[in-house]
C-alpha cells in the first residue's frame, strides 16, 4: 500500500474511507463512524486539499496550532480537540474557534467545570460536545481517568455542567500508537457502565477508539470515532516548530522524578529505549520547581515529537507553553 507521501491527501482519505467501509461490514456495529482527520503540524493548504475531498471534521492536538488554523479554513469545518488540554488554556480555545465542535479529552472535574464555565462565558447556545478520556492500558504515561473513574465523572458532567453534552469515551493506543483488542474491549464495558449509570442506552454513547495503526481493528470492534493523521497527510514534521536548549541530553521515556530544574533541561525516568531530549519555553528558560509528576506520551522512535507541559509554575502563570522535545538516540 502506498505511503501518504506517495500519494495526494485527496487519495489518501478515499483509501481511508474505503477501509473504514470494509471494516464496518466486518463489525457487529451498523451506527455511522467519524473520520477525524488529524492535522497536527500540517500546513493549512494539506487540511483545504482534505476539506475540497469532502473532509469536514479535523482535529488538533495543540490548542495554538488550532487557533492559527480554524480562523483561515471554511467555517463549516467541525474542529475536534483531541490532546491534553491544560486548564489554562480552555479559555483560549473557546474563545478564538467559533467553529469548535467536540473537546475528545476531558479527563477531570476541574476540566469538565473550567469547559463548561468557559462556553456559558462566551454566550454559546448549544452545549459543548465533550467525550471523557479514559486510560484503558493503564499505562502511567497516557492521560485520562481509571476505568473505575469514568462513572463518578460522566455523572458530574451530567448532573453539574448544563453546558456539556457527554457524547461519548475516548482512548489513547499503546506505546506504538496501537491498542490491543483488550483495551478496546474495555472502553466498551466502560460505556456500558456508564450508560446504565446515566440511564440511557449504550449506543447513545459514542466510541473514540483507533488511529492510523489500528483504526480498521478499531471500527470492527465498535469504535465510532477514528483519528487517523499520518496515513492521510504524511508522517508529521516538527522541524519548524521544535525550540532547542543547548546540547540534548539522553534520558529514558518516562515520568518526571519531580525536582526543581528549569525549562531548558527536564530530567525524566522510566522504561523503553533511551532518547535525547531537549526543552524550551516559548518566552526564555527559567528556575522553578516543577509541580508534581510530568506525564510523557509515547515517542515515536526517530521522529521528534512535541508536548505541551503545563506543570511548570511559571508556565502556567504566565500561559506560555513549554514544549519537550523527544528524539531518538542513536
Amino acid at each position: 500500500m502506498a505511503s501518504a507521501e506517495e500519494t495526494t491527501v485527496a487519495q489518501a482519505i478515499e483509501g481511508v474511507r474505503s477501509r473504514m467501509e470494509q471494516a464496518s461490514a466486518r463489525s457487529s456495529n451498523k451506527e455511522p463512524v467519524t473520520l477525524v482527520a488529524v492535522s497536527k503540524t500540517k500546513p493549512v493548504e494539506a487540511l483545504q486539499e482534505a476539506y475540497d475531498a469532502g473532509q469536514r471534521v479535523f482535529g488538533e492536538n495543540y490548542v495554538q496550532e488550532m487557533v492559527d488554523k480554524a480562523p483561515v479554513l471554511p467555517k463549516d469545518i467541525k474542529w475536534h480537540f483531541i490532546g491534553h488540554l491544560q486548564s489554562n488554556k480552555v479559555k483560549t480555545v473557546v474563545d478564538n474557534v467559533p467553529n469548535l465542535t467536540m473537546v475528545e479529552t476531558v479527563d477531570s472535574v476541574k476540566l469538565a467545570d473550567k469547559l463548561n464555565n468557559a462556553w456559558e462565558l462566551a454566550g454559546r447556545e448549544v452545549p459543548l460536545s465533550i467525550m471523557v478520556q479514559v486510560n484503558t492500558s493503564g499505562e502511567e504515561s497516557k492521560y485520562g481517568v481509571e476505568p473505575a473513574a469514568v462513572v463518578p465523572l460522566v455523572s458530574h458532567i451530567a448532573t453539574s455542567c448544563p453546558m456539556l453534552k457527554l457524547a461519548g469515551l475516548m482512548t489513547i493506543g499503546m506505546q506504538d500508537y496501537t491498542s490491543r483488542p483488550e483495551n478496546f474491549i474495555l472502553l466498551g464495558q466502560c460505556r456500558e457502565e456508564a450508560a446504565k449509570a446515566l440511564g440511557v442506552p449504550p449506543a447513545s454513547l459514542q466510541l473514540s477508539m483507533g488511529m492510523s495503526g489500528d483504526f480498521e481493528q478499531a471500527v470492527e470492534m465498535g469504535s465510532t470515532n477514528i483519528r487517523v493523521g499520518s496515513t492521510i497527510f504524511g508522517a508529521r514534521d516538527y522541524s519548524k516548530k521544535l525550540p532547542t536548549a543547548g546540547p540534548p541530553q539522553k534520558y529514558t521515556q518516562g515520568i518526571h522524578v519531580g525536582t526543581p530544574n528549569t525549562c531548558g533541561t527536564r530530567e525524566v525516568h522510566g522504561q523503553s529505549n533511551l532518547y535525547d531530549w531537549t526543552a524550551d519555553s516559548s518566552e526564555s528558560a527559567h528556575q522553578q520547581p516543577l509541580i508534581g509528576p510530568i506525564k510523557v506520551p509515547p515517542v515515536e522512535e526517530g521522529v521528534a515529537q512535541q508536548y505541551n507541559i503545563d506543570d511548570c509554575s511559571t508556565c502556567a502563570m504566565n500561559s506560555s507553553t513549554a514544549y519537550m522535545t523527544a528524539v531518538h538516540a542513536p
